[in-house]
């Protein structure tokens, strides 16, 4: 008897600690204009196509995101839009008769890092973290909307890039970017973070952290070759 009842209570606890770790939904993400794996518009890209040249300016407005409410115990959001696509080379970037090959190694860049947004935010409106390009940089740090972290920007060019700046491959990149725009329910109003910190460390702090998060990609190329096949 003693031994059935054991096996009882332990079935049960068994039961219940399965319910209690059993995962939130995912949130579901949205953006104006954009399907899952499709092609992200020039109107949110730093740079786009240039029918007389490569390249020139593009509208870099930050887009206009919507996700569903997190799960109970939701005290903040975070946003990070990131491209995994980006060369671990750049010595043929944007040089006439070469191109960066597909086959080259890649790493993670990181383009939006956003974190601290209120719990009852649910979603920003098109151009509320960037309305254009800004070539000298924005300023990271507190808004009204979040804190913004620094982008990846800075390496490429002079200045401290905060918040969004949208997509901008080489233009002669066989490869194919895509982007994850990728939002996270918190159980902490603040992650604590001050100043130039970016998308490794707002990661690094988000870490036991998420309740729930969900993603959506969608892909830029400013290689007239590719841009039919997207």
């Amino acid at each position: 008897m003693k031994r059935l009842l054991a096996a009882a209570v332990f079935a049960l606890a068994t039961a219940v600690g399965a319910l209690a770790v059993e995962p939130s939904p995912p949130l579901q993400v949205t953006i104006a204009g954009l399907q899952s794996g499709g092609a992200i518009s020039p109107e949110l890209s730093f740079c786009a196509p240039s029918a007389s040249g490569h390249t020139q300016d593009g509208g870099n407005k930050s887009p206009a995101i919507s996700w569903s409410k997190g799960p109970a115990g939701t005290k903040s959001y975070a946003i990070i839009m990131s491209d995994a696509d980006v060369p671990t080379r750049f010595d043929d970037a944007n040089q006439e008769g070469k191109t960066i090959p597909a086959s080259l190694p890649r790493k993670t860049f990181y383009h939006w890092v956003l974190v601290d947004m209120p719990a009852n935010e649910q979603s920003l409106a098109l151009g509320e973290d960037s309305s254009g390009v800004n070539k000298a940089g924005k300023p990271p740090g507190k808004r009204d909307y979040g804190m913004r972290g620094v982008n990846d920007f800075g390496g490429f060019l002079k200045g401290t890039f905060g918040g969004y700046d949208g997509p901008c491959p080489p233009w002669n990149d066989e490869l194919l970017h895509h982007y994850t725009f990728t939002v996270y329910a918190l159980d902490v109003p603040t992650l604590g973070l001050q100043g130039g910190f970016g998308g490794k460390e707002a990661s690094t702090a988000m870490e036991g952290h998420v309740l729930a998060s969900g993603s959506i990609t969608g892909t830029y190329t400013q290689n007239t070759a590719l841009i039919g096949k997207q």
